[in-house]
């Protein structure tokens, strides 16, 4: 049988909930979030990657994580799948600075592949760690409408049993803003293999955000 690790050797981490300013505002909650070694995950990443936007945005973004660029530049989504977050955006007349964006986990998940940083899905124990930032983040901005983007954070926000493939666009009620919807991560599209396949997911990431902007 195997022998059961001594608790004494395995470090526990707090959670962001320790990190939490007693003041509350973008900016405060931006500074605190520098510190914040809530999990294990501050380790390597190079910054936290806090959100960005109006306070009163009407419209919150909400991704898994800080990519290489993210982490790299300190801010979120402005790496490639920035970029199609970005036209996308625009395509369903919306404009960046007009939103307010953000991640599940506010630290870069990554393992080395020779000079090149690979992204890994966070654990459910990283998310949960980090989640007291995002619900900072929505209890000051207050959105109208929240839009997961990809699994990870609409199972956050919705739950495990919510499937992105089934409910994507489906405006869903929620305590932090009157509607969810879900959609997939720019990300994913970049990854799609196949041109046309990747054209039609962009496609469909566009009409998602439309439903969006048909609510407001």
């Amino acid at each position: 049988m195997a022998s059961r690790p001594n608790m004494s050797m395995v470090e526990a981490f707090p959670g962001a909930g320790a990190f939490l300013p007693d003041r509350r505002t973008l900016p405060l909650l931006r500074a605190a979030a520098r510190t914040c070694n809530g999990c294990d995950l501050y380790r390597k990443a190079t910054q936290t990657v806090f959100g960005e936007g109006p306070e009163a945005a009407r419209v919150a973004l909400i991704g898994e994580q800080p990519g290489n660029d993210e982490d790299l530049q300190g801010r979120p989504f402005v790496g490639p799948a920035g970029g199609v977050l970005e036209r996308a955006l625009a395509e369903a007349s919306f404009e960046r600075a007009d939103v307010y964006v953000t991640n599940v986990v506010k630290h870069f998940k990554f393992e080395e592949r020779g000079k090149r940083r690979l992204h890994q899905k966070p654990r459910l124990g990283e998310v949960k760690a980090c989640q007291p930032w995002l619900q900072a983040e929505m209890e000051l901005v207050k959105p109208k409408i929240i839009v997961c983007l990809g699994a990870t954070a609409a199972r956050t926000l919705l739950g495990s049993k919510f499937r992105l493939t089934s409910e994507r666009g489906v405006p869903l009620q929620h305590a932090w803003a009157t509607y969810v919807v879900a959609t997939m991560h720019p990300s994913a599209i970049l990854r799609v293999p196949d041109a046309a396949d990747r054209h039609a997911e962009y496609a469909r990431l566009v009409a998602d955000l439309r439903v969006v902007r048909s609510l407001l």
